[in-house]
């Protein structure tokens, strides 16, 4: 997989996750950090993202 940069609204669509869910996540420790890519822009790793999605499905299967 390479090392592609998704924006916010590319992470709303895969995690099905809202801007304010993605932010209290990050706080909690529970979402990957974004990058710092400029001044006001930032973005995610999509690895880290989907990363993120298998260990939620995994957990969710374990119970």
């Amino acid at each position: 997989m390479t090392n592609k940069f998704l924006r916010r609204n590319e992470v709303e669509k895969v995690t099905g996750l809202k801007r304010s869910s993605i932010y209290s996540k990050i706080k909690e420790g529970d979402f990957p950090k974004p990058i710092k890519l400029g001044m006001r822009a930032v973005a995610w790793l999509e690895a880290d993202v989907m990363q993120w999605i298998e260990s939620k499905v995994t957990d969710s299967r374990r119970i």
